[in-house]
């Protein structure tokens, strides 16, 4: 496994994070809790990982109702390994039905660290997210409310998911003198979405701050799962939550994947490998959010470190993203 530094903070974090948004739902959205991975496949796909030297769990308050915190706590504490890795959760959608059981003001902040905590079976949380942006709580109050906990030990560093670039750029500004800052950024970034580069990544430099990438298969397009004419995979990604991939035109995205199907095939490694590897060849990413649910898909993926790209190779690959009927 390789290692790189999260921006200027102490945490060398590895290069692939296991992301375990899958666990006992889909994400955080309740029709669709109960739809992902049970307690057994879970703890096999964390062996797994482990196995493979990943050492950085990324998991939120919100996924699967909460099942996802309570068996990655589970599995810390029958494995032994607390130490041994890095667990990321996240605060900020909603967890119950009162509106207050949302957002980022500092009490649901407050609140919602200690429920993490229990779920977990642990006594801090190495890196503590945002996991949307709150417009009805300023920045300020966000910001203090992990600061506190950062004083208090509950967490390491802290850190925004899903804020822009101009977005990090006030919460940045929003620390007060001597106070804990943000040290992460995460949002999706892949070929298929490459947003961040314009606004995410030139933020995350001015302020020292590491970017790391979720959905670096583009929930599941860069694998090259989808076929134009055919059925959606039951249980795929894009079966279960079509809206979020709504803006993905499906006849140009089918003649990209294809271009980048072929791509693959002539370096000799899988789409999901060269997906991979091309987003953690990237300098101004720190660490890409894997979620598999085989041992073979991690194999896959776990490849993408076998897989040196030079900038001209990224440039290449990339070219292959560019919808031939353009232009």
């Amino acid at each position: 496994m390789r290692y790189k530094r999260l921006g200027n903070s102490d945490l060398r974090v590895p290069v692939l994070s296991f992301g375990c948004g899958n666990f006992g739902g889909v994400g955080s959205a309740p029709r669709l809790f109960g739809k992902g991975d049970d307690e057994r496949s879970a703890f096999t796909m964390l062996d797994a990982a482990l196995d493979e030297g990943i050492t950085m769990f990324d998991t939120a308050n919100s996924y699967g109702g909460g099942r996802s915190e309570e068996w990655l706590g589970r599995w810390l504490a029958g494995r032994g390994v607390r130490d041994q890795v890095m667990v990321t959760t996240k605060v900020g959608n909603p967890v119950g039905r009162d509106p207050r059981d949302a957002g980022l003001s500092a009490r649901h902040i407050g609140q919602q660290i200690d429920v993490s905590l229990r779920r977990l079976r642990t006594d801090r949380v190495d890196l503590y997210l945002t996991h949307v942006f709150d417009p009805a709580t300023p920045i300020e109050e966000t910001v203090g409310a992990f600061d506190e906990l950062v004083r208090a030990g509950k967490i390491r560093h802290y850190g925004m998911s899903n804020f822009s670039g101009a977005r990090l750029d006030d919460a940045v500004a929003a620390v007060r003198p001597g106070g804990a800052a943000p040290v992460n950024l995460q949002a999706g970034y892949n070929l298929l979405d490459r947003g961040p580069e314009t606004s995410d990544f030139p933020a995350c430099a001015r302020h020292g701050i590491g970017f790391t990438a979720y959905s670096p298969l583009a929930g599941g397009w860069l694998t090259g799962k989808y076929r134009a004419g055919r059925e959606v995979p039951a249980g795929s990604r894009l079966a279960l939550m079509p809206d979020w991939y709504g803006h993905l035109p499906r006849d140009a995205t089918f003649r990209i994947v294809a271009r980048f199907e072929e791509a693959a095939a002539e370096r000799g490694v899988t789409p999901a490998t060269l997906a991979v590897a091309w987003v953690i060849s990237d300098p101004a990413v720190a660490a890409a959010i894997i979620a598999p649910r085989t041992p073979e898909h991690l194999a896959a993926m776990r490849a993408a470190l076998d897989v040196p790209l030079m900038a001209q190779d990224r440039a290449a690959i990339a070219e292959t993203t560019a919808d031939p009927a353009e232009g």
